[in-house]
């Protein structure tokens, strides 16, 4: 797999999105975004956008059943899931919703190009073998300038 990675700084942002459970079942995470965009309207006015009017960010975030954005427990198998869009830190969270803000880190991200799971597993090795280690969960990154092309984020320092 042909996966190039970089890195990046970001400051904290917040999503307001669906929230779901590994709990929940298989197919848990295409449910929350079928119902995220389905109800996108609900949220439309307070999702970010450019200057241009396009979104600025569509994010898929894990976190560990504590809330406190640590990588899913069990080998990956285990933990909370947000499907949403980024939207301002202040932004009140309507009925039906979550809101999530993400502490700042420096993350390493990669575009997944083929099976999103080999693509995952490909991004933690990368950050292994370059001396790295993960410090909280990763992220799904749907880039709006790309046709929703997904990204994985992988946090390795706290910021």
């Amino acid at each position: 797999m042909g996966m190039e990675f970089e890195k990046c700084q970001m400051p904290s942002f917040s999503v307001i999105g669906k929230e779901g459970s590994t709990e929940d079942g298989e197919g848990f995470i295409k449910q929350l975004w079928e119902e995220a965009n389905g109800n996108f309207r609900e949220i439309e006015h307070l999702a970010l956008k450019d200057e241009s009017g396009v979104l600025l960010g569509i994010w898929g975030l894990m976190s560990d059943s504590t809330r406190s954005y640590r990588p899913w427990e069990d080998n990956f198998t285990k933990g909370l899931y947000l499907a949403g869009a980024q939207v301002t830190e202040d932004a009140i969270c309507p009925s039906g919703w979550v809101k999530w803000t993400v502490p700042s880190y420096e993350y390493v991200y990669g575009k997944v190009i083929g099976d999103s799971r080999e693509a995952f597993v490909r991004g933690l090795e990368y950050i292994k073998e370059s001396g790295l280690s993960l410090v909280g969960a990763a992220f799904d990154y749907f880039c709006p300038e790309e046709n929703g092309q997904l990204y994985f984020f992988y946090p390795v320092r706290r910021l």
